[in-house]
């Protein structure tokens, strides 16, 4: 399998003639926010930069430098390590990239995304061109009925993005301090709101089932995202 094309590595002339081969760009967008004490801060972006990673060299596309903070999901009290940045300045930042790349020659943007807080989905979703195309992919929001035991359950350091982890990156994990945090029915629909709502003051940071996790669901959920992303938005099967 090749190596994935980091656009920061390469020079001028190269990232030329990579965007002469296939003019789209791949754009990872993480968080650096808590998601319970058993993740590391980085949850959503080391997710969403080995997707970027093995999609590049999937199929040779370009593959930009990761955007490490996105707006976080609120909470009721602070956690140490935390930053975020507003709406606003996502949406700002974001869109001074993409005209730099399109002026390039990049005339498809793909933006990975790991974070399905409204604000967060907002500043990406409402990005602007000159001619190029957005495409915004929260891989959060794919349909996961038949890879979890609690599929309509939050996802905020639960049974979905602690098993993503404990395939990707199990050193990191700590499923000693893994606690579950079940909400109310109210609850649920209040987080799923997410503009609205918050991560409970009295939860470990982290809401949801991660008892539920493992490393083999983890390899069967990050095998579907990245097909369903090969096929539904590059349009094409890796080789």
């Amino acid at each position: 399998m090749s190596l994935p094309l980091h656009l920061s590595v390469l020079t001028p002339d190269a990232v030329r003639a990579a965007l002469a081969r296939d003019s789209r760009l791949l754009v990872p967008v993480g968080t650096c926010e808590q998601h319970g004490p058993h993740l590391p801060l980085g949850c959503d972006t080391i997710i969403v930069e080995r997707l970027a990673d093995d999609l590049s060299a999937g199929f040779g596309i370009l593959r930009a430098p990761t955007v490490p903070y996105g707006v976080n999901t609120a909470t009721k009290r602070p956690y140490p390590g935390n930053a975020a940045v507003r709406r606003k300045t996502l949406h700002r930042w974001m869109n001074d990239l993409l005209g730099s790349w399109e002026q390039c020659g990049v005339d498809t943007f793909i933006i990975l995304t790991a974070h399905g807080h409204d604000p967060h989905q907002e500043a990406l979703s409402t990005l602007r061109t000159r001619r190029a195309r957005v495409f915004t992919v929260d891989i959060f929001a794919l349909d996961f009925t038949g890879y979890l035991e609690d599929p309509a359950g939050p996802t905020h350091g639960g049974e979905l993005d602690t098993s993503l982890m404990l395939h990707l990156a199990p050193e990191l994990v700590r499923m000693d301090l893994a606690q579950d945090y079940l909400l109310s029915d109210r609850q649920v629909e209040r987080y799923r709101r997410q503009a609205a709502g918050s991560v409970p003051a009295l939860s470990p940071g982290s809401v949801g089932r991660p008892s539920l996790a493992s490393a083999e669901k983890g390899a069967r959920l990050y095998k579907m995202i990245h097909d369903r992303i090969a096929t539904r938005v590059l349009g094409a099967v890796a080789a």
